[in-house]
C-alpha cells in the first residue's frame, strides 16, 4: 500500500503572502476555462454567428467572472442546505464563514445556472445555447479542484483491500488502513474522461439544450459511481438505500439531463443543417 506524501499546502511565501496549491488549482481551473472557452467559439453554432448574435472574447470573460460567483454563493449555500442545514439554522452567521471550508458542487451547480440566466438576459442570448457553450468547458476544472483536494489529504476513499496495489493511508483520516484514493477517481472520472467524451460530443453539429444535458448525465452517472469509492461525510454517513449524499443529489440530475437530451432531440434541427 501506499503513504499519502505529506504536501505543504503552501506552495510559495512570499513574505506575508502565503501562495497555497489550492488557489493554484483554482487559478488553473479558470485559466482552463477560458482557454476552452475561446476554442468553443470555433464550433457550431458559435463560429457562424454574426451581427448582435456573435460571440467573443468578452462573453467568454463574462461568462467566466459570473461563473465563479455563482460556484463561491451556491456552493456555500448549497453546502449549508444540503448537508447541515440543522446545524447553519441554528448558526445562521456562520453560512458567511467561508474559511472554515463547506462547499457543495451541486450547490455550485446551481448557482452557475442562476447566474448565467443572468448573462444571457443581459446579451439577449438564448439561455441553452449559453450552457451548451460553457458544458464542455467544465470539467477540466473540476479535474484541478480533485488535484487539490489530494495534495490537501482531504476527501479520501473508503477502506480497501490491503492487497490493492494503489491503496492509500491518509494520516488525517485518523487511520493506518489503506483506502481508495477517491480524489484521484473523481480526477479521472469526472474530469478527464467527462471532458474528453463532452468535448467530442460537442465537436459536431447538436440541438439546442443537447451539449449541457449531455454534462448532466455524464457528470451524474461518473460522480455516483466514484460515490462508492469515497468516504461519506462522517456527520451524515450512509443515506437511505445504502447510498451517500452526494449519490442522491446526483439523481435528478442525471434525470434532468436525459429528459433534457431528449426534449431537446424533439424540437428542432441543429443550426448547421438549417443552411
Amino acid at each position: 500500500m501506499l503513504i499519502h506524501p505529506t504536501i505543504d499546502p503552501v506552495a510559495l511565501q512570499l513574505g506575508p503572502l502565503a501562495i497555497h496549491w489550492y488557489g493554484l488549482t483554482y487559478l488553473a481551473a479558470f485559466g482552463l476555462f477560458l482557454f476552452l472557452g475561446l476554442r468553443r467559439l470555433r464550433h457550431e453554432p458559435y463560429a457562424s454567428m454574426t451581427g448582435a448574435a456573435a460571440w467573443g472574447r468578452k462573453d467568454i470573460e463574462d461568462i467566466l467572472f459570473l461563473g465563479v460567483m455563482g460556484v463561491v454563493v451556491g456552493g456555500r449555500i448549497g453546502y449549508c442546505l444540503f448537508y447541515k442545514p440543522g446545524y447553519y439554522l441554528a448558526h445562521p452567521l456562520e453560512i458567511f464563514y467561508v474559511w472554515q471550508g463547506g462547499m457543495s458542487f451541486h450547490g455550485g451547480l446551481i448557482g452557475v445556472l442562476v447566474s448565467q440566466v443572468w448573462f444571457a438576459r443581459t446579451r439577449q442570448k438564448p439561455w441553452l445555447q449559453v450552457m451548451d457553450l460553457v458544458a464542455p468547458c467544465v470539467p477540466t476544472g473540476l479535474a484541478a479542484g480533485r488535484v487539490g483536494n489530494f495534495i490537501n489529504g482531504e476527501l479520501w476513499g473508503r477502506f480497501s483491500s490491503p492487497d490493492l496495489p494503489w491503496g492509500m493511508v491518509f494520516k488525517h483520516s485518523g487511520s493506518m488502513l489503506p483506502r481508495h484514493p477517491s480524489q484521484v477517481y473523481q480526477f479521472l472520472l469526472e474530469g478527464l474522461l467527462l471532458f474528453v467524451l463532452l468535448w467530442l460530443y460537442a465537436r459536431k453539429p447538436r440541438k439546442t439544450g443537447q451539449v449541457s444535458a449531455a454534462f448532466l448525465v455524464g457528470y451524474g452517472v461518473f460522480r455516483f459511481i466514484a460515490e462508492f469509492f469515497r468516504e461519506p461525510d462522517d456527520f451524515l454517513g450512509v443515506l437511505a438505500l445504502g447510498m451517500s449524499m452526494g449519490q442522491w443529489l446526483c439523481i435528478p440530475m442525471i434525470i434532468g439531463g436525459a429528459v433534457g437530451w431528449w426534449w431537446a432531440l424533439s424540437r428542432e434541427t441543429p443550426v448547421a443543417e438549417r443552411r
